[in-house]
């Protein structure tokens, strides 16, 4: 009997294995040299504002502003059965950057996070056709639907990062990401971004697997 695969699942993660030595130099401060794109992806992931002065002077200047779209989708699909493309794209391309970033803090590739490159990352989660595919109604119950995902993934984060620990102490001494590690924090990764393309992305109505296979 063939083992059911899940490569026909809307929401799909790899990432190219760096099969050449990895940079030592920029690997031991990596928690460092991430400050520069973690600040530009603040910008873009949140929303916050400075208020100043008193009474009838004050004023609110913001300094942030996106993230993330979940009420207004979830609106959208309850109310309209729609899910505007662009709100979409938004979504796709902010998780594509963000999981670029988190790459990059967890070795996983030593090239520079870019805002717009794919690089070693390929993510792809397949666009709904609302009426069809997805219940209006369950978006309001997918975030509690997924707590058993929620502590399966509080165990496997622990760990993944000690994984990468790990894999920092290799990278340092052979410039090589050992293989089996790599393939688990891409795998645990892989889930993750599963999990909230489910319950807060809204592309999907199908259950995350229980699985680290892709």
């Amino acid at each position: 009997m063939d083992t059911p695969s899940q490569t026909d699942y809307p929401v799909q993660l790899d990432v190219e294995y760096p099969d050449r030595p990895l940079n030592r130099l920029t690997t031991f401060f990596r928690l460092f040299t991430v400050i520069p794109i973690a600040i530009v992806l603040g910008t873009v992931s949140g929303g916050s504002s400075y208020s100043g002065g008193a009474g009838s002077g004050t004023r609110t200047v913001a300094v942030a502003a996106g993230g993330l779209l979940f009420a207004g989708p979830l609106l959208m699909i309850l109310f309209r059965e729609k899910y505007p493309r662009w709100w979409f794209d938004w979504n796709l391309e902010l998780t594509r950057f963000s999981s670029r970033v988190a790459l990059y803090v967890a070795l996983l590739d030593d090239r520079y996070p870019s805002t717009d490159e794919q690089q070693a990352l390929r993510l792809e989660i397949a666009y709904p056709d609302v009426p069809a595919n997805l219940n209006r109604w369950l978006p309001l119950v997918k975030w509690f639907l997924a707590i058993p995902h929620y502590i399966a993934l509080f165990f496997l984060g622990i760990a993944a990062w000690i994984c990468i620990v790990i894999a920092w102490f290799a990278i340092l001494f052979t410039g090589r990401y050992p293989r089996g590690l790599f393939e688990f924090v891409v795998a645990v990764g892989r889930w993750a971004v599963r999990v909230s393309a489910y319950a807060f992305l809204l592309t999907t109505d199908r259950y995350p697997p229980f699985s680290l296979q892709p």
